[in-house]
């Protein structure tokens, strides 16, 4: 577990003293350096090429080469396990903050990752502070060293047609705070149109387990125990989210359907609400345009004393082993958590900028007064909580054993706590196999 005073110890000092830190010259480098990079998801190219072109820009002596995207973070980390074995790993990685840890480790036994802090260490202090937060820093680190500075960063948020919101009674300016009244607004919506559903809530499909998690720890609940061994899901919090699950089916009459044709049809006003991460919030906003009033509100949290929200996205690692590349790879990595990176990513995607320059006057700051749906994933700012995985290097294969499970509850063929235990068992078992 993470301690704060470790990360503060391991990023005691950093910086230049100009708030955005210099970029080294072309006459820094003997040759060019050609840096190979990894990050998935094959439609985050529309922020990832933007991003890359104004960097070179910049380091004319730098070229950044992208491989094919991964499919999923899931897929990238199989494939970064893989390639750590036969030494093939890219320069640079975007590793998911549920599955970094695991990376980490195993990169770390090889001698295959370059420990960020070192590097935080040669740069001056108030460029650190002007950028980042400690929070911030948190998330791209493991056992109390950094190894990644975080990237993306998201937390779940609620998207919703405003007018069959206000058809079924509801109020758009004060949305549901609490999942039994939310879904109540659902099954009111779905309730007024024969062709219409209540609500989304992909869990069933989605690539990781970023919404079921959201579904725990917003009930106060957690995924792991306090040994940090074995689940700790298996209660009232997990029993809440595997009951919601069935209501979004059986009562608001969700379309069993994968996440991409979910989104497509809430665009096409079929579905009224709909969580997703706003990370493909500029997407659906254009799709959108005019065909009703697209608006986004916070994630209710049925516990308000305990309840939390997986912080998700992604930190980018160095695993290149030549000095040149390493420093290179820094460079990158500074850049791309800047405020003129973050600039790019908010405003073509919708996640929450992971530098602290990003949000001020200079860079986004006029963005959000046009765009106020941008701003609702910062509001919840205080809700988010460490994406962990579990331990033993079967996090990816816990989550397709727990989400088939899951899809069985939601379509009634068990039972919530049938569910619930099977789930438990199961997750437990691939644990101590490993």
């Amino acid at each position: 577990m993470l301690h704060r005073r470790d990360l503060l110890k391991s990023a005691a000092a950093v910086g230049t003293t100009a708030l955005s830190s210099p970029f080294l010259t072309r006459s820094a480098y003997a040759q060019d350096v050609t840096l190979d990079v990894l990050y998935a998801f094959p439609a985050f190219a529309k922020f990832h090429e933007p991003i890359a072109q104004e960097f070179m820009k910049r380091q004319s002596s730098i070229k950044i080469q992208f491989r094919a995207p991964a499919a999923s973070y899931d897929e990238g980390h199989q494939t970064m396990l893989r390639q750590a074995v036969t030494n093939q790993l890219p320069d640079v990685y975007y590793s998911g903050y549920h599955l970094l840890a695991e990376l980490v480790r195993t990169l770390v036994k090889r001698n295959q990752i370059t420990e960020v802090a070192s590097l935080l260490q040669k740069e001056d202090a108030a460029w650190r502070k002007a950028n980042y937060s400690d929070g911030i820093l948190t998330l791209g680190a493991v056992d109390g060293k950094i190894y990644g500075l975080a990237f993306n960063a998201s937390l779940p948020v609620i998207y919703f047609n405003a007018q069959l919101v206000k058809e079924a009674g509801g109020n758009p300016d004060k949305m549901p705070d609490n999942w039994t009244d939310m879904i109540a607004l659902a099954v009111n919506i779905k309730s007024k149109g024969s062709d219409v559903a209540g609500i989304a809530y992909n869990i069933h499909d989605w690539p990781d387990d970023w919404l079921f998690r959201s579904l725990i720890l917003q009930g106060g609940g957690q995924m792991l125990d306090a040994s940090e061994t074995a689940a700790g899901f298996g209660n009232d919090a997990g029993r809440n989210a595997l009951a919601h699950c069935r209501k979004f089916v059986a009562d608001a009459k969700m379309p069993l359907i994968d996440w991409d044709s979910s989104r497509q049809q809430f665009i096409a006003g079929k579905i009224g609400i709909f969580a997703d991460t706003p990370a493909r919030l500029r997407q659906v906003t254009d799709l959108i345009g005019d065909k009703f009033t697209l608006r986004t509100c916070t994630f209710p949290i049925d516990d308000k004393q305990k309840g939390g929200l997986p912080t998700g996205g992604n930190a980018a690692i160095i695993t290149a082993k030549d000095p040149a590349k390493q420093q290179a790879a820094w460079e990158f990595l500074k850049f791309v958590s800047g405020p003129e990176a973050q600039k790019i990513v908010v405003e073509t995607t919708g996640y929450m900028p992971t530098n602290l320059r990003a949000s001020g006057p200079d860079f986004l700051a006029p963005f959000y007064d046009k765009n106020p749906n941008f701003r609702t994933v910062s509001q919840q700012i205080e809700r988010a909580k460490p994406w962990q995985g579990y331990p033993g290097g079967q996090s990816v294969k816990i989550w397709r054993t727990q989400r088939e499970i899951i899809h069985a509850v939601m379509r009634g063929e068990t039972t919530a706590e049938a569910g619930l235990d099977r789930m438990v068992k199961e997750s437990n078992a691939l644990m101590k196999s490993s």
